[in-house]
């Protein structure tokens, strides 16, 4: 078994190694697969793939931009900082399938409408991008990523004869509600990402831009045209569904939701603070854990935000409640009698707080509403604070 194993491999390597040199057959066809949204986080926003299937030439396979190594050196290290490297990897059509089907994700076939000697240059530019000195690219979520390059492979064969139509998409969205068009906003995915994500994401998206989604390259595709010799035909000469998927219940828990626990967390907050304000005392390691805590987010965003190359982490606001120096005062907060220059901090967080919510009402960036218990509480602690040390007769600092 194991000499028939290693025969097939050794001519499997022979096949795709020479593989520059083969000629489609007038048979052969090349389409663009759409695949559903999973379960999990990382496949909620679905995929695409190439598929290339010619039967005089035996071939049926599938070539597709979403892979990536995990026995990469420092992966988590790279991930972090946006400078993991994606590739274009290839598979036979048979077991990519299979695979989907499984996991209850609907695949979607798009036909090609392509002449011969398009789609050996087609297939040529896969056979060449799959080679390892070629596969690989700098991923990105908004601008680079395994749908995007459906599209950019596309123009780069076809060039100016390939057009995508405008105004093909009803309402306009920025990149995050086209995001949260396929994540539940009171999930824990969902929640992380407006975290993390910052105000690059609420600018609009222009239609070219949708298709950083698997779902809009196929419908822009639907759109598109190819002219040759001055007629006009439709990009795409068949459509049709391989596998349906079952629906699937929305099954988000209230009860172990972002909001439910944050709003958990912000009534604590508000409790222990009406508490030392009827007993005329602080709790102070409640103050030094909201800026630990506070102070630990705001660092790692501040570290998203200039320390990696991930587009959609640069100017995030959420440091604005989540402000990093707060860290540097714990020990500060802790004290019985915490120096002047304390109180005019603690006020500027207030207006921190203030700003944020101009950032919201006017739109320079959205951020999630599960954060609203916290923010409220954080607000009202604030001012009890403010309030507190006021009233210390050895305290001065009041703004």
């Amino acid at each position: 078994m194991k000499k028939y194993y290693l025969l097939f491999l050794i001519l499997f390597v022979f096949f795709f190694g020479n593989a520059q040199g083969i000629q489609l057959s007038e048979k052969a066809e090349i389409s663009i697969l759409t695949i559903g949204p999973g379960d999990n986080l990382n496949d909620s926003f679905g995929h695409n793939a190439f598929r290339v299937k010619d039967p005089i030439n035996n071939i049926d396979i599938t070539y597709n931009y979403g892979t990536f190594d995990f026995n990469t050196p420092n992966f988590y290290l790279k991930f972090a900082r946006g400078k993991l490297l994606y590739k274009l990897d290839y598979n036979n059509y048979k077991p990519f399938y299979d695979y989907y089907v499984r996991h209850n994700r609907w695949i979607n076939e798009q036909l090609l409408n392509l002449t011969s000697s398009e789609k050996q240059a087609l297939f040529n530019y896969l056979l060449n991008n799959a080679k390892p000195e070629n596969r690989d690219y700098m991923y990105d979520f908004l601008f680079d990523n395994c749908a995007t390059r459906m599209r950019d492979v596309l123009v780069a064969v076809l060039g100016n004869k390939l057009e995508y139509k405008d105004n093909i998409f009803e309402e306009e969205y920025t990149f995050r509600g086209l995001i949260q068009k396929n994540v539940h906003w009171n999930s824990w995915g969902s929640f992380g990402m407006d975290i993390a994500i910052g105000a690059v994401v609420d600018k609009k998206a222009s239609e070219w831009e949708y298709q950083f989604l698997p779902k809009y390259v196929m419908e822009a595709a639907n759109e598109a045209s190819i002219t040759r010799n001055g007629k006009s035909e439709k990009l795409i000469k068949k459509s049709e569904f391989l596998f349906k998927s079952t629906p699937k219940e929305n099954n988000i828990n209230f009860f172990t939701s972002p909001l439910f626990v944050v709003g958990l967390l912000g009534f604590l907050i508000l409790f222990i603070t009406y508490r030392d304000f009827k007993n005329q005392s602080r709790s102070r390691y409640l103050d030094a854990s909201i800026f630990t805590i506070t102070g630990i987010i705001g660092l790692l965003l501040v570290l998203l935000w200039f320390a990696t190359d991930h587009s959609t982490t640069a100017n995030n606001y959420n440091i604005l409640w989540a402000f990093p120096l707060s860290l540097l005062f714990v020990r500060t907060i802790t004290k019985k009698s915490p120096p002047l220059w304390l109180g005019k901090y603690v006020f500027f967080l207030i207006l921190m707080l203030v700003l944020i919510s101009i950032h919201w009402i006017t739109g320079v960036q959205k951020f999630t509403l599960a954060l609203t218990p916290l923010l409220l509480a954080l607000f009202v602690r604030y001012v009890f604070l403010i309030k507190y040390f006021k009233k210390e007769k050895n305290y001065c600092g009041y703004p």
